[in-house]
């Protein structure tokens, strides 16, 4: 798969900088982006998707919704300085509006359109996991086109329209068919967002080592 472009913002951003956001506000994000990082759900290696870090989180707020910076799952720790928060977007435009220390994840607008489509949801956890993108299938998860690439009003779109055919009872993962490796879970806590991620994991492994539930 074409890798061109990945981790590059695709969207036309208006940036302001501010100050970081308070550690209260992503005290949840942090506390769960090292146990991804060491799952490998997070992460950067010079061999993989061109070098770029992969993965992001975010957590709705008052004012629009908190996410990771652009290329920091490459870090260890994150503290309140590597987040931003977006206040506006526009799928039709392709346009988003953010304010912070630095400039929000490329797949923000695909959060967005999940804040969007279900609000219900309070956290959005963007993942890499070749054992889950690769058994997707068979692990009963939706997936998205895979002509479509992330980062793009296309693949909000597309996400949208997918929300809408899915009963939502308070949690959800999909996989995203056009971003190699790529999968999205959502929920009405980052906690249980969390914990559906890993769960997940759990059963691709399970599907990974057993032959029996491969067939």
């Amino acid at each position: 798969m074409n890798h061109a472009g990945e981790g590059v913002i695709k969207f036309h951003l208006t940036h302001v900088d501010t100050p970081a956001l308070s550690g209260e506000e992503t005290v949840a994000l942090r506390g769960w982006f090292p146990i991804f990082r060491q799952t490998g759900l997070l992460g950067q290696e010079p061999g993989r998707y061109e070098g770029y870090a992969w993965g992001n989180l975010s957590l709705r707020s008052k004012a629009g919704f908190i996410i990771t910076c652009t290329q920091t799952s490459a870090r260890q720790r994150l503290g309140p300085e590597h987040f931003s928060l977006v206040t506006g977007f526009n799928t039709k435009t392709n346009s988003l509006q953010s304010k912070g220390p630095c400039k929000p994840s490329s797949e923000a607008m695909s959060h967005g359109a999940i804040y969007q489509a279900l609000p219900q949801v309070t956290a959005v956890f963007h993942a890499h996991s070749p054992d889950i993108w690769r058994q997707a299938e068979k692990l009963g998860l939706a997936v998205t086109d895979s002509a479509v690439e992330y980062g793009t009003p296309e693949m909000a779109d597309c996400i949208a329209t997918l929300l809408q055919s899915r009963k939502f009872s308070g949690e959800l993962i999909f996989a995203m068919g056009g971003h190699e490796d790529g999968v999205i879970a959502c929920a009405d806590s980052a906690d249980r967002a969390a914990s559906l991620l890993l769960r997940t994991l759990a059963s691709a492994y399970q599907l990974s080592m057993n032959p029996a539930l491969r067939s």
